[in-house]
């Protein structure tokens, strides 16, 4: 790959998104056609019931098979090793994280970029928590959640960034597979730390304001569970990192 050509690989862990992925890669497909860019989309299906592969499968028949990249694994594995998986098979120079049920825009990720070529920024995150970024579909209860779980962070890591929970970022290949290596964290909590190893190595983040929405099918995937895991996590981080 030549110095001047950037190509763009898009990671999109799934189980049961059969309804939100057409419309997901379509979105990302015209958006990067629209603005010229080379790109992949990484498929990692966790052996969804609701036969999310399947529909993967007939978007890559439309889409090809250069564009439309499948690696489904054996079971629910986790969002953390879902991006060890991806990264594995990432052929671009460049790797975008973010969520297949739509609560991410691609229309965003032009100003990623151009944010990270201003100053040849390492990560560039999302964030729902600056001017211009915001939420919508959540009720006062669920962004309270948020917002308490952020301020948490923020208190105990001081990672720099102002959304240490979202999940939409761009990565320097190189950068995500050094993070990626040293992180440890499981589930949800795996986004959050890999900022705070971020800051560890001195990496150069920038952040972009995006407008998060609740998912538009299916159920969300953040319960009870995950909360408990989330608090057990930072507690971790803080007392180890």
């Amino acid at each position: 790959m030549s110095a001047n050509h950037n190509k763009y690989s898009v990671l999109l862990p799934t189980y049961n998104e059969r309804d939100n992925l057409p419309i997901i890669i379509w979105l990302l497909a015209k958006t990067f056609k629209e603005h010229n860019l080379d790109y992949e989309i990484i498929i990692i299906d966790d052996a969804s019931p609701d036969g999310t592969l399947e529909i993967a499968k007939q978007l890559q028949k439309v889409y090809g098979e250069n564009r439309i990249v499948l690696r489904p694994r054996a079971g629910k594995l986790g969002l953390g090793t879902a991006y060890v998986h991806g990264i594995q098979n990432a052929t671009g120079n460049f790797v975008l994280i973010m969520d297949a049920d739509m609560s991410h825009h691609p229309k965003a990720i032009p100003e990623f970029i151009r944010k990270q070529k201003e100053r040849d920024y390492d990560i560039v995150t999302g964030t729902r928590y600056v001017s211009g970024g915001g939420v919508y579909g959540w009720d006062l209860r669920r962004k309270l959640t948020s917002r308490g779980a952020n301020f948490i962070a923020d208190l105990l890591l001081n990672p720099g960034v102002s959304d240490l929970t979202g999940s939409f970022r761009l990565y320097k290949k190189d950068v995500l597979h050094q993070i990626i290596n040293a992180t440890v964290s499981k589930g949800y909590v795996f986004q959050m730390e890999m900022m705070v190893r971020a800051k560890q190595f001195n990496f150069s983040v920038a952040e972009v304001p995006i407008t998060f929405v609740d998912r538009v099918y299916g159920e969300s995937k953040l319960g009870a569970n995950e909360i408990v895991g989330y608090l057990k996590g930072l507690w971790t981080l803080f007392t180890s990192v």
